[in-house]
């Protein structure tokens, strides 16, 4: 099995991932060849709770310029992770 710390990279937080931690939903960024699977296993180590679905979107390349130089953004992929209604919510997202 892979180290679930290279598995899930980040959290993303916006207004909109903001709304979703009401309903215990957590936005990541996570590795382009992770599976739903992986992903679920990794939550549930790394933060010790219970994952009901996993949701992955693969964000595309973004073309950006600076000046006359042109190229693009990295692809990306990003999970939307449920948690059940008896899981503690996640430590870090408290503060926010």
């Amino acid at each position: 099995m892979k180290n679930p710390r290279d598995i899930i990279k980040r959290p993303i937080i916006t207004e909109q991932t903001s709304e979703f931690m009401a309903n215990k939903r957590y936005v990541f960024e996570v590795d382009l060849r992770a599976n739903k699977t992986e992903i679920k296993l990794a939550i549930q180590s790394i933060f010790k709770v219970k994952v009901t679905s996993v949701n992955t979107l693969r964000m595309p390349a973004k073309p950006k310029r600076y000046g006359r130089h042109s190229g693009y953004t990295s692809e990306w992929k990003k999970a939307i992770v449920q948690l059940s209604a008896d899981s503690n919510e996640l430590e870090f997202f408290e503060t926010v």
